[in-house]
């Protein structure tokens, strides 16, 4: 192992991407080599950061804690600690299962890392980052937990109640990362659309998104992830009148029918889905909606899943991601229903749900033929520039595979004419 190391294995969302990462920055002001997601760890310390949201990243989870359990046994690495949502929830029964990992923390608690190490936290770096991410862009939480109680959800069990971060600081934040070159901002909360009720005590998120649209340097600001109910309309006008928001939204809509939707606790209707929806596209011409949706949800009929299919259908989203339900321990849903769906039919209305969506992102991606975009070229490849238009996000859109007849620069925006397309990528020159 080496000395002075330390490596930090970030798994889960990009939420805890931004914990890793303000991590990061602590350890190296206290002198740390630090290194993240490294092929090879071998640090001296081993942060592992855990995601707690569904069974199968709960599994990833603990499989990666024991898999550096057996690294430590072995004295490939020296002090083995775990942070994130997972050991906020069980921590009890990880310090039980587990004693071989020196100490967990919480998603919150982490900062007492430093201090067990005898390094102090350095406030003064509290806006601070060590970025994960290509230099252009990063990731931009503005607040934490949520209020919501849909019943299948375990995350206000983790996270707790919603809390947003202030404007000011917010800005700040902004100012520094243009400072060091980053261009684009994801801007990321579990529920954007709750921001500033409970600092405020009114909705500001599109007061927020204006603000960071008017600091200089920012090219591209897009939106994750919205809630259908009570959304804050005034934010579509500054999407549509600030050229640096794109016209993009993630917004998670899990259900379309009203059965579903009732037991599933969103607090809003099939009608009311509609009609946000269809004032989204009127407002902003050439929006790109992705959404992500629950099958299998107990009590789902052949009926409700046929009204979920037309709805996709209906809609064309440009994005979409499916999952089957996964009973939770401790949420509302699996107090009061029965996990009665077997397993293989809710793959089975998954499989059918992506064949529907993979046939309408071809057809989107196609009609993009022709036409000329603003490329951000991501990285170089041996055949291509990969880049993403202001309709993709990174890592879960599609990209734009670019042709190297022309040397361009990495972080760089370019106008691409799209030449061909297929449902995953599209493939263009600079002109």
């Amino acid at each position: 192992m080496k000395k002075n190391k330390v490596d930090i294995i970030t798994l889960g969302c990009s939420k805890n991407l931004v914990d890793s990462e303000q991590l990061m920055r602590q350890f190296t002001a206290n002198g740390y080599q630090v290194e993240h997601d490294s092929e090879n760890p071998n640090g001296e310390i081993v942060v592992i950061n855990t995601c707690g949201f569904i069974g199968d990243a709960k599994e990833e989870s603990i499989d990666m804690i024991l898999q550096f359990v057996q690294a430590k046994k072995k004295r490939k690495i020296g002090k083995l600690y775990v942070m994130g949502c997972l050991s906020e929830r069980y921590v009890s029964e990880l310090r039980e299962e587990i004693p071989e990992v020196d100490k967990f923390y919480g998603k919150f608690n982490w900062k007492e890392l430093l201090g067990d190490l005898g390094k102090s936290y350095d406030q003064n770096l509290a806006l601070e980052r060590t970025l994960t991410t290509p230099q252009h862009y990063a990731y931009l939480k503005i607040g934490e937990g949520c209020n919501r109680t849909c019943a299948y959800c375990a995350i206000p069990i983790i996270t707790g109640k919603y809390q947003s971060r202030p404007m000011d600081e917010i800005v700040e934040e902004v100012k520094g990362l243009v400072a060091k070159g980053v261009k684009e901002f994801q801007v990321i909360a579990q529920d954007l659309t709750f921001y500033g009720l409970d600092l405020y005590k009114e909705n500001k998120l599109a007061e927020l998104i204006e603000r960071i649209s008017d600091v200089p340097g920012v090219e591209w600001i897009r939106l994750h992830y919205a809630y259908p109910a009570h959304f804050p309309m005034d934010l579509l006008r500054v999407m549509r009148e600030r050229d640096n928001v794109c016209k993009y939204l993630d917004i998670a809509l899990q259900h379309i029918s009203d059965s579903v939707l009732s037991r599933m606790r969103r607090n809003v209707t099939k009608g009311q889905t509609y009609e946000l929806l269809r004032a989204m596209r009127r407002e902003i011409p050439g929006i790109h909606l992705r959404t992500t949706l629950l099958v299998g949800f107990p009590g789902e009929t052949e009926q409700d899943f046929a009204e979920l299919l037309e709805f996709v259908r209906e809609m064309r989203f440009e994005r979409l991601g499916a999952f089957p339900y996964s009973e939770e321990e401790g949420t509302t849903a699996a107090k009061e229903f029965t996990d009665d769906i077997p397993f293989e039919v809710k793959q089975a209305r998954m499989d059918e749900l992506m064949t529907v969506q993979e046939r309408i992102a071809g057809e989107i991606s196609q009609a993009k033929i022709g036409q000329t975009l603003r490329v951000i070229i991501d990285r170089e490849e041996e055949d291509f520039y990969v880049g993403r238009t202001e309709f993709d996000s990174p890592e879960v859109d599609p990209e734009v595979l670019v042709s190297k007849d022309k040397p361009l620069q990495i972080g760089e925006l370019y106008p691409v004419l799209i030449e061909n397309a297929d449902v995953f990528d599209l493939y263009g020159i600079v002109k």
